[in-house]
């Protein structure tokens, strides 16, 4: 692969040190990257706008649950929202797509047999899903990333 070298440069030091700092690592640089770009290539305050309506249309459509006209009005609405807030949310996506998918393919090759030995879980995979929730969570709070 052609990054592979770029790639070891950056992150290679991190994982000799520690096979699961290492992926935590890299999930939190990646996590990072991906919520400063949510911020930056967004309409924050639309995007703001929007959960809040989505959240009281939700709320409506349980207080309605027992009137089918009514719900499915307020459903149709709730979808506008939805692709509204979707579509809004597609240019940081596409953008930190093709550098993800290189920098996954370049940890399943370093982590290809590693075993990861953090109690019941042993793929690096796993332990960089879990840690980018997290990271994710906190960065998104910490940065107001709607």
């Amino acid at each position: 692969m052609v990054f592979d070298n770029f790639f070891d440069l950056v992150f290679g030091w991190v994982i000799v040190i520690n096979p699961v700092f290492g992926v935590a690592f890299v999930s939190f640089i990646l996590t990072l990257i991906i919520t400063l770009s949510y911020k930056y290539l967004t309409d924050q305050l639309l995007m703001k706008s929007l959960k809040d309506d989505i959240k009281i249309l939700q709320k409506k459509l349980k207080e309605l649950k027992d009137n089918p006209t009514k719900v499915m009005e307020v459903q149709k609405e709730a979808m506008e929202k939805n692709m509204k807030y979707m579509m809004h949310s597609l240019k940081p996506t596409i953008i930190t797509f093709l550098p993800l998918i290189l920098i996954f393919g370049w940890l399943s090759k370093k982590y290809q047999g590693v075993d990861m030995n953090l109690w019941f879980i042993n793929s690096w995979l796993i332990v960089y899903i879990l840690s980018s929730v997290i990271f994710s969570i906190i960065l998104r709070k910490l940065f107001k990333v709607y």
